[in-house]
This record gives structure tokens, C-alpha cells and sequence, in this order.
């Protein structure tokens, strides 16, 4: 495992070294470390008792958690996908997602349900948030790709004191795992990461 991230030169260079390693691995690799996930993530209690949850569709090499989805259609659960503000372009909002509805690529080449805006949802109504990340560490801290459009979209939950919804986990290869991660006071932890060998739990 990763000793301690504490700078900002070091993020960086955790950031390539981590996005580098999950794009090295074969699709055979990808897709059994995807279905072990998805099997580990299936056993938790917030993912049995949540009905609205939101994915992500992979683009970096990120786990895909399309086994995750299928488990959540099965089992007739509401899929939802990020889709960025029109007004503030900081923010995420969440649209519903299911095998046939149409995708649109938004200005970062990312592919987005093409839903009416009626449809979408703020992550306040959702119950569980399923998050790509770049790393993690022991404590639940995740580091993302750098543009802070998760935690500017969950800033709601610093408010709080005490933990309802939506829950929040990150999904990852195991590797992806660090001892410690710098922090910020934006940041917001993770509640549990599910990878390809384990469940990680935190609070």
C-alpha cells in the first residue's frame, strides 16, 4: 500500500502513477475485478436497502460498475447518472438511467442520460452515491480527478450532525488504496469503498 499523499506534487504525481496502472489492465482483468466488486458491494446493508442510486459510467479506466447496475435493475432499483449543471457548471445533478435510455457527451466528452430536466434529481433525494476515485485512503478520504464537482454537489452533508442520506461510497481497484490522503475542509468522506477484494467501512 501507498505511504502518506500530503502535497500537492505528490497528488499529482499519485494521480498519473494510479490512472496509468488502471489503464495498463487487460478487459478480461477489468471485467472479472468489475463482477468481484459488484458481488462484495451486493452483501452490504446500504446497498440492499437503498432504491435510488447513482453510477457513473467508466471513461478513465475507472472500475466499471455496470455489474453493479445490472444487480440494481434485477433487483428494480432506480439507476441515476451524473449530469452537469446548465446554470452552475460546478455542480452535478442525477438522471435517471436504464438500458434504453438515449446518452448525450457533455463538454468533458462524457456521456449523459438525454432525459428531460424534470427528471433529474439533487443528490439530497437519492439514497446511495456509488463514486469513481483515483485513490482512498484508510480513513474514507477519496481523491478525485481534480475538479471537485462531487464534493461542491454534496458541500449539503457539512451541515448536517448526523449522517442520513445519501450514503456514499467509492468504487475502485484495490490497488488504489493509500495510507493517507492530504484533506481539505471541502472534502467529503467516503462512507464505505467496495473494491475487488474487499468492503471498506469507515462510519
Amino acid at each position: 500500500m501507498i505511504s502518506a499523499v500530503t502535497d500537492p506534487a505528490s497528488r499529482n504525481t499519485l494521480r498519473r502513477r494510479l490512472r496509468a496502472q488502471r489503464q495498463a489492465l487487460t478487459p478480461s482483468e477489468q471485467e472479472s475485478a468489475a463482477h468481484t466488486l459488484a458481488a462484495h458491494l451486493a452483501a452490504t446493508r446500504q446497498f440492499r436497502v437503498s432504491r435510488r442510486v447513482a453510477l457513473y459510467l467508466p471513461n478513465d479506466g475507472e472500475i466499471d460498475p455496470r455489474p453493479v447496475m445490472e444487480r440494481l435493475w434485477q433487483s428494480h432499483k432506480t439507476c441515476y447518472l451524473p449530469i452537469l449543471s446548465r446554470l452552475r457548471h460546478d455542480r452535478l445533478w442525477f438522471a435517471p438511467f436504464s438500458p434504453d435510455t438515449p446518452l448525450a457527451y457533455n463538454r468533458f466528452g462524457i456521456p449523459e442520460p438525454r432525459v428531460p430536466a424534470r427528471a433529474w434529481r439533487r443528490a439530497q433525494d437519492l439514497d446511495l452515491i456509488l463514486m469513481p476515485l483515483v485513490a482512498f485512503d484508510t480513513s474514507g478520504n477519496r481523491l478525485g480527478m481534480g475538479g471537485g464537482f462531487y464534493d461542491k454537489s454534496l458541500a449539503f452533508l457539512h451541515q448536517r450532525s448526523g449522517w442520513r442520506k445519501p450514503h456514499l461510497f467509492g468504487l475502485a481497484h484495490d490497488f488504489q488504496r493509500v495510507e493517507k490522503l492530504e484533506t481539505f475542509a471541502w472534502d467529503v468522506p467516503l462512507q464505505g469503498v467496495a473494491t475487488d477484494r474487499a468492503v471498506y467501512l469507515f462510519r
